[in-house]
């Protein structure tokens, strides 16, 4: 599959590809939470309900939660990633996530592409939901179909 993540949808499917790196063809994000420390924490009762954990315990396993910190197999894998992100979003900040995936994700080689939107925050939009280079990047993931 090619895993799409908005916001939190972020955190939920990046998770899944780290654990799964060698089941996807590319990810997908629209301004994702891709960090644990980021909004999630923000909002503990939801998080800590999510993973089944009191906060103690799931403070002391972050690294092991954290998309962030378990880039390795998708790197190994050369998991394609795109991300459309605006500069303003106060509610999943851009230092905090998707910069913080890029730097990281090119660090050890893999190839991810951010399309960073001047001026946009956190909302349904079509620099977001109308982003013809989002739709390029998925359409270049698919596998060609032999002519008959």
């Amino acid at each position: 599959p090619i895993l799409l993540g908005q916001s939190r949808g972020g955190i939920m499917t990046l998770g899944w590809a780290c654990r799964n790196p060698d089941k996807l063809r590319a990810w997908v994000g629209i301004y994702p939470v891709c960090n644990l420390l980021s909004y999630p924490m923000k909002n503990k009762p939801v998080t800590l309900a999510d993973y089944a954990l009191p906060e103690a315990e799931f403070v002391a396993r972050l690294k092991e939660f954290n998309p962030i910190d378990n880039l390795p197999g998708l790197l190994a894998n050369k998991v394609p990633m795109f991300v459309v992100h605006g500069d303003s979003d106060k509610v999943v900040p851009y230092n905090d996530n998707t910069k913080l995936l890029k730097e990281r994700y090119e660090a050890g080689g893999g190839p991810i592409t951010v399309k960073l939107i001047p001026g946009e925050g956190h909302k349904v939009g079509p620099s977001f939901f109308e982003c013809q280079e989002l739709v390029d990047f998925v359409l270049k993931q698919l596998p060609s179909v032999p002519k008959k």
